[in-house]
Order: C-alpha cells, then sequence, then structure tokens
C-alpha cells in the first residue's frame, strides 16, 4: 500500500528521536501482531448473514472497517443490536468462538517482527501488548505468533473502565510498566487504536496492512509502515540509536 505523499524517512525518523532514551515500547494484537482481520471479517459475514443482517445481504470489508475494525466488542453491541443487549452480547460471544475457530494455526507474524523484538530484547526496553479483544483471542494470537514469553504485561479493554478509542488501556500500559509517556511509542493499525495511544499523549507508528492510509491517517499517526521490515520505520528506529548513544548492532 502506498505511504502518504510527502512522509520521507527523514521526518519519520525525527518524530521519534525526542522519545530517546527510549523506555518501552507498545503493541496492539490484531492487524498489528498478526493479520488477524480476515478471520474476524469472515466471522462477522457468515453470522450476520445467517440472521439475516443488511437484508441477508453479505456485508464487504469495506463496512468492515468501517464499522468493525478496532473496536471493543461492548460498543458493537450498541451498534449491530441497539435494541437488543441481551442478544448482542451472545452474538458477539458465539462470533469470538468462530474467529478462534477459524483462525487456530492460520496465523502468521507480520513480516519483520520477529526482527524488531530481537531489537526490542537486545536493549532491553520493556513491552505490552495493548488491545480490545477478549483475552481468548490475545492469548491466540500472541502465542501463534510466538511471542509467549515476550510481553511483560497485557492490558485488556474490558479490564479498563473505558476501551478504546479512549486512552485508558494505554494508560494503563504505562502505570503497569512504570514507564513515561515520553519514552514510550506504539504500534497501531486502526484508526480506534492509534486515536487512543495519541489520546495518551504517546507517539504512535501505524501499520496500514488493511486499513485505508487516509483513514488512519486521519487520526495523527507519527507516520506509517506497511510492516515491520518498512525502511522508515528502521532509519527511525538508527536514529533513536544514535540519541540514546545505543552501540549498533546488526538485527536479522
Amino acid at each position: 500500500m502506498a505511504t502518504p505523499a510527502g512522509e520521507n524517512s527523514t521526518e519519520s525518523s525525527s518524530s521519534l528521536t525526542r522519545l530517546a532514551p527510549l523506555q518501552a515500547v507498545l503493541f496492539d494484537i490484531d492487524g498489528t501482531l498478526c493479520d488477524s482481520d480476515p478471520f474476524h471479517y469472515l466471522a462477522f459475514r457468515e453470522m450476520l448473514q445467517e440472521i439475516g443482517y443488511n437484508g441477508g445481504v453479505p456485508v464487504d470489508e469495506e463496512w468492515f472497517v468501517k464499522t468493525i475494525s478496532g473496536k471493543h466488542n461492548d460498543d458493537l453491541v450498541s451498534v449491530l443490536f441497539p435494541n437488543d443487549h441481551e442478544r448482542g452480547v451472545k452474538f458477539l460471544d458465539d462470533k469470538e468462538v468462530l474467529f478462534r475457530r477459524l483462525a487456530k494455526e492460520q496465523l502468521k507474524p507480520l513480516k519483520g517482527l520477529h526482527k524488531l523484538r530481537k531489537w526490542i530484547e537486545d536493549r532491553g526496553l520493556k513491552r505490552a501488548a495493548v488491545t480490545n479483544a477478549p483475552r481468548a483471542n490475545a492469548e491466540l494470537c500472541i502465542n501463534q505468533v510466538g511471542l509467549a514469553d515476550f510481553f511483560d504485561a497485557l492490558i485488556l479493554g474490558s479490564d479498563c473502565k473505558h476501551a478504546k478509542p479512549y486512552p485508558d488501556p494505554y494508560l494503563k500500559a504505562l502505570e503497569v510498566l512504570n514507564v513515561s509517556k515520553d519514552h514510550t511509542f506504539v504500534f497501531e493499525d486502526s484508526v480506534s487504536g492509534i486515536k487512543a495511544g495519541v489520546a495518551a499523549g504517546m507517539s504512535v507508528v501505524g501499520l496500514a496492512n488493511r486499513n485505508p492510509s487516509e483513514l488512519l491517517m486521519e487520526a495523527k499517526p507519527v507516520f506509517l509502515i506497511k510492516d515491520y521490515e518498512d525502511p522508515k520505520l528502521w532509519a527511525a528506529l538508527e536514529e533513536i540509536d544514535k540519541m540514546s548513544g545505543t552501540p549498533r548492532k546488526t538485527t536479522t
């Protein structure tokens, strides 16, 4: 996917150098650690069609991006079942079961994720996964991409007063890790998630792997990358190393 016009590696680098010395890196899960959105979309499309939603016409991916992506299930109940809360809760619980069945053994880490993992581990940075997903989904994704022993904390939107797009989950992550927002940044792939990180006062790197770049930029990330091998990201990380006085290492 093309990056927004006017964005270059120099601008990307300078936007993160003010965070040096870096203390922590925070990650969303769905669409950020792994490309799980296709399985969520398939589950919603199948189950909504079964109950005659949208006149029985299958929902499309554009609808999914605008209506579903990045949102907490509590909010989706109100969107999909505004007049029947109990039915909505049951529907979304069943949808998550279907998602896990579809996604199990199919989820793959985003390109370059383990290269970034090594960079983070080599520098002894703290890290947390921050998600609106239910715990069972979050743990499935983390385990499937080989990061079961990587994160210091898992923060769920359901454990906070407000889920994303409110800042509460990211503020809780800062508190749990005992780090400063001024020395921490976030990886996110949805408008809801980017808004949450920005509202928490942090720099957010957006992943434009499925959601449209134009929508993501409206949420004000510092820059967008396609995946974790994007040269813009590594130029920025190299500049952080220079500002921190960290000896340059070859990360493979």
